[in-house]
């Protein structure tokens, strides 16, 4: 049986980190403090020549709704074909219409450019309108895994819905649960909803190295310090790796992905 463990990144340190914590498997973003944006093949590059982890890419254009124009729909086709000649094991992908169902026709041509990779429908499934008919249609369309908080702010308060998801789910699907997710929270979860994949950050706020520091000059989004890094802490991420072994039972025949 396997169990999933899936540290989301945005940056080559936090990719080590996940990796020397014992994970062995990240999505990889750019902007994580803006929900995740797609990364630079630089930065694909960096990750990939140092740590030897499965690498999905998170495919977003920019912040916002996941109501995309054609120029957005190009762009994320080419970035589909770009991570998959690079070598991505996957790709994290979601569009969706105007009246909250999901893009079929776009879905299927983007599984389609990703030929034997991997993918996630990230959280766009979050806001769609309706879950179960989006589940369906995700089977149908192929796609491995639905990343999902069970349309709530966090996973564990959306664990009635993500328990009804991984019993419709019956297998066909890797039901991703994310958002909150932290090694306390892991085995409270597989426990009420029987889900063995979990999507987290672990991540930890950083102190700049700086030491002159201009104030009242945001480089973004207001509110939001410019001397804080967000990193991947390798402590939380070994941790999350003992809650899953001790789900398991450490049963040889069991496998954290």
């Amino acid at each position: 049986m396997k169990y999933t463990l899936e540290i989301c990144t945005d940056s080559v340190a936090s990719a080590a980190a996940a990796q020397k914590g014992g994970a062995k498997r990240i999505e990889l973003c750019s902007g994580l403090v803006i929900g995740g944006l797609s990364p630079d093949p630089a930065l694909f590059k960096g990750v990939r020549a140092n740590t030897d982890l499965k690498i999905r890419t998170l495919l977003r254009p920019r912040f916002g709704d996941f109501c995309y124009d054609e120029y957005e729909f190009e762009m994320l086709k080419e970035e589909v074909q770009m991570y998959r000649e690079l070598g991505a094991d996957g790709v994290v992908i979601g569009i969706l219409r105007p009246d909250g169902t999901m893009n079929v026709e776009q879905m299927e041509e983007l599984v389609r450019i990703s030929g034997d990779m991997k993918v996630t429908m990230h959280r766009a499934f979050d806001v769609c309108k309706d879950p179960y008919e989006t589940l369906e249609q995700c089977v149908s369309l192929g796609i491995d895994t639905i990343l999902t908080s069970g349309q709530k702010d966090s996973a564990w308060n959306g664990r009635e819905m993500l328990k009804e998801l991984e019993e419709r789910a019956k297998g066909r699907i890797e039901i991703l649960a994310g958002a909150g997710i932290n090694p306390g929270v892991i085995s409270k979860l597989h426990e009420y909803t029987g889900l063995k994949a979990f999507h987290m950050s672990g991540k930890t706020v950083k102190e700049s190295r700086m030491e002159f520091r201009r104030q009242g000059v945001p480089m973004g989004m207001p509110g939001i310090s410019e001397f804080e890094i967000w990193q991947t802490d390798e402590e939380a991420v070994r941790e999350a790796v003992k809650v899953l072994k001790n789900i398991s039972g450490l049963d040889k025949r069991d496998e954290i992905v």
